[in-house]
């Protein structure tokens, strides 16, 4: 039981220390943008666990898992292809390499004519920015299958469909999470972004009306939303990857314990 709890406290350590020390200083601070911490903590209770739940994070939720689900279903899709089919590859990579160079948010506007202030422009921001490192993984992975597994299935006549899904998806599937992980953060940012323009709820838009209005308590307890935000959506995905990648974690020898 000790050495279970023991890297939770130590993952508890840093935190509660900063959280002491910032409680400490700002308490005696007297800074108008640093407030007291029990004053963030008041605000945060009072905002978002009755009402602004409701208002702005789960607007924000719902566009946030919309996007990124859509961007999965897309990303490993069109990776599956583009990895397997050669002729296909080569000629989508211009079009790939010139979208996925162009900055998401640099097309609020495009987005705002297309959709208006809908929550579709918002999720079509996401999609945009987050679709790429899934595409890009799946399509390394694809790649790195060893041929001699696929000449063997192909030997035995395994249908096409049997070796996609018991060769081809389990051994892309590290790089798959791996570009799923990385657009999760992504989509996280995108929402924020997209939200502080044209739009009428969700937790970006708290933040900065909060702002413009000089309420900074109320600002403080948006940005701790979305950090508890970020940090949950991670520790769900890292359970969830868990699940689904234990064959390989366990032949690489690792513990559910040592992931961070």
């Amino acid at each position: 039981m000790t050495r279970r709890l023991a890297p939770v406290l130590l993952e508890l350590l840093v935190p509660v220390a900063i959280l002491v020390a910032f409680g400490l200083w700002s308490a005696q601070a007297d800074s108008f943008y640093f407030p007291p911490l029990t004053e963030i903590a008041r605000e945060f209770w009072n905002t978002w666990v009755f009402a602004g739940f409701r208002n702005d994070l789960l607007p924000s939720l719902g566009r946030l898992l919309a996007g990124y689900g859509a961007s999965v279903v897309l990303g490993v899709l069109a990776g599956l292809v583009l990895g397997m089919v050669r002729i296909a590859r080569t000629a989508a990579e211009p079009v790939i390499e010139f979208l996925r160079a162009l900055p998401a948010p640099a097309l609020i506007p495009f987005a705002l004519l297309l959709f208006g202030t809908a929550d579709s422009g918002k999720v079509f921001l996401i999609v945009l920015g987050t679709v790429w490192p899934i595409l890009l993984n799946t399509i390394d992975g694809v790649r790195g299958v060893e041929q001699q597994q696929l000449d063997m299935a192909h030997s035995y006549r395994i249908p096409g469909y049997a070796r996609l899904w018991r060769i081809v998806l389990p051994a892309a599937g590290p790089r798959i999470f791996a570009g799923m992980r990385t657009s999760l953060s992504i989509a996280i940012i995108l929402m924020v972004v997209s939200e502080m323009v044209a739009s009428r709820n969700g937790v970006g838009y708290f933040v900065l009306q909060s702002q413009r209005a000089f309420a900074i308590p109320e600002m403080w307890s948006g940005i701790v939303v979305l950090g508890v935000l970020g940090f949950t959506l991670n520790w769900l995905f890292l359970r969830f990857e868990d699940r689904f990648l234990f064959w390989h974690r366990g032949s690489k020898g690792l513990l559910s314990t040592d992931r961070r």
